[in-house]
């Protein structure tokens, strides 16, 4: 798995916990819905550190405790 991959499925992990739809993160988060919408896009190859940050905040959540998951311990390399 590759690292905007299990950005993406770390937030819909975090969404069906908490019984959010990317309309409701992005509100909570201050951004469009279309930022979440195109964040989840599998056609997409980047997430920006800063959106991140801007979900992570909108769950109250720190990018600590976002990244300490095991799906971020077995990624592929970014280098091809």
């Amino acid at each position: 798995m590759r690292i905007k991959e299990a950005i993406v499925a770390r937030f819909q992990q975090l969404c069906r916990e908490r019984g959010l739809n990317n309309n409701s993160l992005a509100n909570l988060a201050g951004v469009t819905p279309s930022t979440v919408y195109s964040m989840m896009d599998p056609s997409r190859h980047d997430v920006s550190a800063v959106t991140v940050k801007k979900l992570c905040d909108g769950l109250d959540l720190s990018i600590i405790e976002f990244y300490n998951d095991p799906i971020f311990e077995n990624l592929e390399q970014e280098i091809q």
